[in-house]
């Protein structure tokens, strides 16, 4: 269980990293590759529809085959894909291969999600996904701002240090990860060729009333949190004039509350019932979000940040641990659809989240841009039941 835990703790914090790392570089590629900043969200968008156009298809399919296989080819794929980001010179170019990095991380991340499950007690389940959810926090701590700092130096930098080290991971995961035996049980083949099956594996899971009011409710809280995520950089930049090195430092900050709330997560967990959890996150969230675009300078905008992505680091594992109690024998395509719904808010906040950016003055168009999303994601969780248990 251990070294499940780390191997999936270090895969996630690559992806993670690398998801995450054009967000802190659109002000410098926006001016070496002169593109309008408006345009910038693309780039994070385009990562976005590349894997959700992938997993839809990969989810099923992974449900029938051997998930050590899948993740580890995927991952490959994936770690070419992010080197080749680092020899993009034009807007379109870059913008086509974040389209092919994203479609290639579809094939494996999700498997890491499905894997716990598959291979954890039931009752350690929560505790042990905080370790993958722990990776992604990482790597708004170390790699989105190691991502900024080598950004000063070559736009190209990142893209390589994060793709030689995906590709040194895949030796490792062909050593040391765990045995996963043929697919999940319960699991059978399609009767109607590929087409229908993949049909039929969605059709079986939305049968259960609380699907889809479960992933509506991450859908919403994966704009807002990327809506957020997404811009920071751009508004640290204008509103406070941090240069590419300040901006990481002050992401480090923000990430290190993140992360002291992945490693606290499971603590509470044990202590509080996981309803009222996410209901006090979800509070604390809205309330912060209010007031962030009064922030007259960056200690107090950081101080903020700080508070809202440690709660982000503890209730996550909440939403994995309920979205996968939708099924037993169809946790790659929930898992699948868990990240593609991700992706999907990723991509809605990048088209919506820079026109607002653009017009309204500040950053009081995705402050209550995020409120909104963040409100009704609280109202569809706590109508579907989920904050009751």
């Amino acid at each position: 269980m251990k070294r499940l835990a780390i191997l999936s703790f270090l895969v996630m914090f690559l992806i993670g990293t690398d998801t995450f790392l054009v967000s802190p570089m659109l002000p410098v590629l926006s001016s070496t590759m002169g593109f309008p900043a408006a345009r910038g969200g693309w780039l994070v968008s385009s990562y976005a529809i590349g894997y959700c156009i992938a997993a839809l298809i990969v989810g099923p399919i992974s449900d029938r085959l051997n998930r050590r296989t899948v993740l580890i080819v995927g991952f490959a794929m994936f770690a070419c894909a992010t080197v080749a980001c680092g020899f993009a010179r034009g807007f379109w170019v870059l913008l086509t291969l974040r389209f092919v990095t994203g479609l290639c991380a579809s094939i494996g991340s999700p498997q890491i999600w499905a894997i716990i499950p598959q291979l954890v007690p039931k009752e350690r389940v929560a505790a042990v996904m905080a370790a993958p959810t722990a990776g992604l926090t990482m790597s708004t701590l170390l790699g989105v701002p190691i991502g900024s700092f080598l950004s000063a130096t070559s736009t190209s930098m990142p893209f390589f240090v994060v793709g030689g080290c995906a590709l040194l991971m895949v030796v490792v995961l062909v050593l040391a990860f765990p045995a996963v035996t043929g697919p999940a049980k319960g699991v059978v083949a399609g009767a109607h060729g590929p087409v229908g099956a993949l049909a039929d594996s969605y059709r079986r899971l939305f049968s259960n009333a609380r699907s889809t009011r479960y992933f509506l409710a991450y859908l919403l809280f994966q704009t807002g949190n990327f809506a957020m995520m997404t811009f920071i950089a751009t508004w640290f930049a204008k509103g406070f004039g941090l240069s590419q090195v300040g901006i990481g430092w002050a992401v480090m900050i923000i990430g290190v509350g993140n992360t002291l709330g992945a490693l606290a997560g499971p603590w509470v967990m044990a202590r509080l019932a996981h309803g009222r959890m996410m209901l006090v996150g979800f509070c604390v969230y809205i309330a912060l979000y209010a007031v962030l675009a009064l922030s007259v300078n960056i200690i107090m905008a950081c101080a903020l940040l700080f508070v809202t992505y440690m709660v982000s680091g503890a209730i996550f594992p909440l939403f994995i641990e309920r979205l996968q109690s939708l099924t037993l024998t169809q946790r790659g395509t929930v898992s699948t659809l868990t990240n593609v719904t991700m992706y999907a808010g990723s991509t809605l906040a990048g088209i919506v989240g820079g026109p607002l950016l653009a017009v309204v003055p500040g950053f009081w168009g995705i402050t209550v841009f995020v409120i909104v999303m963040l409100s009704a994601s609280l109202a569809l969780w706590a109508r579907s039941g989920a904050l009751h248990d």
